[in-house]
């Protein structure tokens, strides 16, 4: 893609800037989250496992394969795999950011039954590819937490290609959201306006828990 970052120097320091700026939000907390971009020869720069995304510095990106192995010798994050499979689903993904937040979270659980976290009427969802009005909805897929990733992202695959144009972003029951990109400052757009829709929707909830 055209405005696609190209190189590892220049990925590295786009995800340290995003980490900086999500952890100013309070979108990583603790060493939370896991952030990368695809670069031009096809591998993938991404943070190391265990970092503190607002302390970032470039030695804690790395590269990997598209398959998610390691390509110098560092340890990347446990849900690297789940970054390798939207790559592969969404060929327009360029940036991927995991992002945590306490609505998204209590919302999430909230919602113990479903499979979508339904958002409608909202102006920012023009945030997701075609999409120009408030007046429609949006199911974001809704999976159960997991550790083996392997098994998350198989039951993740059909739902991400089950939409056309491929809705980017989807929430991980109890544990984040991913939201993805073409750039990083479209997949920081993705990942703020989805926060933000989630929280609306969980003062709603709250706000008909408190009327019954």
């Amino acid at each position: 893609m055209k405005d696609r970052m190209t190189s590892f120097a220049e990925a590295a320091e786009a995800i340290v800037a995003a980490g900086n700026r999500l952890d100013q939000r309070g979108l990583a907390p603790a060493t939370a989250g896991n952030y990368s971009m695809r670069l031009a020869d096809g591998t993938l720069a991404i943070t190391v496992s265990g970092a503190h995304k607002g302390r970032l510095g470039r030695d804690q990106v790395m590269r990997v394969a598209p398959d998610g192995a390691p390509l110098d010798g560092k340890k990347p994050s446990a849900e690297t795999l789940l970054h390798c499979l939207i790559y592969a689903v969404d060929p327009g993904a360029g940036a991927i950011l995991h992002t945590h937040s306490i609505p998204g979270v209590v919302l999430s659980r909230r919602l113990a039954d479903a499979s979508a976290i339904l958002l409608s009427g909202y102006e920012l969802l023009k945030i997701y590819p075609g999409i120009d009005t408030h007046a429609t909805s949006v199911a974001m897929p809704l999976v159960e937490n997991s550790q083996d990733m392997a098994a998350l992202a198989e039951t993740l695959r059909p739902l991400l290609a089950a939409r056309s144009p491929i809705l980017p972003a989807f929430y991980i029951r109890g544990h984040g959201l991913y939201a993805w990109g073409a750039t990083m400052a479209a997949a920081e757009a993705v990942a703020e306006g989805s926060e933000y829709l989630l929280a609306c929707e969980w003062e709603a909830a709250k706000g008909e828990g408190a009327r019954q």
